[in-house]
């Protein structure tokens, strides 16, 4: 992972990325990229193709087994470096697995190199530096707090009930920003002036329901009703959703590019977990998020990692994340068959090109839409529920 400069844009500068393909801009904020470093770990490490029937309890214990060494989620294609991202995904995944010994080794690590004296994760820590950024990730702290409270409920654990409470708490402190569409998350702290940076796929329904359960805190379902109004209206913009958009206090929303090096507005490493996210959520107007871009995923079989916002491929490279993606949507749209299938292309694609990020949402992908074991409600599909 990159470090990298968020844009803001105007209006009139987005249709002219759509359009033309490029704009002049300038630096202005950092933030946390979720896609790997261009070109990475794309090269297939098998030539026998894997028949992709790995159950989503062996995608979690073959991530477990492959990136965490001694508590530390090591994404070991991108520098050995590690992430807040990665050790919420550690925890998420242990939890998932009902494996307490690794969980509470991935989470000791967490607390004593990476929880800042606001109560959220650090964004970067390396061998040679320590904290390599100090700067938090909301997606990061909202699935952690999630994964905390998660597991204090269910192995009795006091001390993980409270640590959980204390980053839900600061999250809605610190990342949270209220709009005329309602309290929107924001990536992080540094993202807290209009117009606000927004990512929809760290919006996650069904984690705000397990923190609104465990802490009582009201302002969990405002950013429930906001982050879903918001998503929306970056559908009603694109076919797909874009990596990066900026909500502005009125609630209007524009699709951005990423960065000042690459003007481009794509569906790409990070709107790909967007689909996941309200595929598992709780109620039906959220999982119909997830459903209505389908159509536009299953235009081509083969996927890219990368998408243009119509649904042409950008890249040859190829993520586990683009299928799970796809398999969340069609199973949001009652097509369980077809997600079934990409699941099975996620798991291929896992295992012939390995890279921490597409094994992490392999493995989580296959567990949100099998199974309600992290408080979400995938398993509802289409359901009217």
């Amino acid at each position: 992972m990159t470090r990298r400069n968020w844009i803001p844009i105007t209006a009139v500068g987005v249709a002219a990325v759509l359009v033309a393909g490029g704009i002049a801009v300038a630096a202005v904020h950092p933030w946390s990229a979720s896609e790997p470093d261009a070109g990475g770990a794309s090269t297939p490490t098998s030539t026998t193709p894997p028949d992709g029937n790995r159950s989503a309890a062996q995608l979690r214990t073959d991530f477990l087994d492959r990136y965490v060494q001694d508590g530390r989620v090591v994404r070991l294609d991108q520098g050995n470096d590690t992430v807040s991202e990665g050790q919420a995904y550690g925890l998420l995944i242990a939890y998932a697995a009902g494996d307490e010994q690794r969980f509470g080794e991935i989470w000791s690590w967490t607390k004593r190199h990476m929880l800042t004296d606001d109560s959220l994760l650090a964004w970067r820590w390396t061998k040679e530096d320590g904290v390599a950024d100090e700067q938090s990730a909301s997606d990061a702290d909202l699935d952690a707090a999630r994964a905390l409270v998660l597991a204090g409920a269910k192995w009795q654990d006091e001390t993980y009930t409270k640590a959980g409470k204390t980053m839900a708490r600061a999250v809605l402190d610190h990342e949270t920003a209220t709009t005329d569409l309602g309290r929107i998350l924001l990536p992080g702290p540094w993202a807290d002036s209009e117009p606000y940076r927004y990512d929809a796929s760290y919006a996650s329904p069904a984690a705000y329901r397990v923190l609104a359960k465990a802490t009582g805190d009201a302002r969990w379902t405002e950013l429930e009703e906001g982050s879903s109004a918001v998503t929306a209206a970056v559908l009603e913009k694109t076919d797909l959703p874009s990596d990066w958009s900026q909500v502005h206090a009125d609630g209007s929303v524009d699709p951005m590019p990423a960065t000042g090096s690459d003007a481009r507005v794509l569906y790409g490493y990070d709107a790909m977990r967007m689909p996941l996210r309200y595929a598992e959520a709780c109620t039906a107007s959220d999982r119909s998020l997830a459903a209505s871009i389908a159509p536009t995923l299953r235009r081509t079989t083969q996927l890219a990692a990368q998408l243009d916002l119509g649904g042409t491929a950008v890249t040859g490279d190829r993520s586990a994340l683009a299928y799970s993606a796809r398999a969340a949507a069609e199973q949001a749209a009652g097509a369980t068959g077809a997600a079934t299938a990409d699941l099975q292309r996620a798991d291929r694609t896992a295992a012939t090109t390995p890279t921490y990020y597409g094994d992490a949402w392999a493995a989580l992908g296959a567990t949100m839409l099998t199974s309600d074991v992290l408080g979400g409600c995938g398993t509802a599909g289409g359901s009217s529920s």
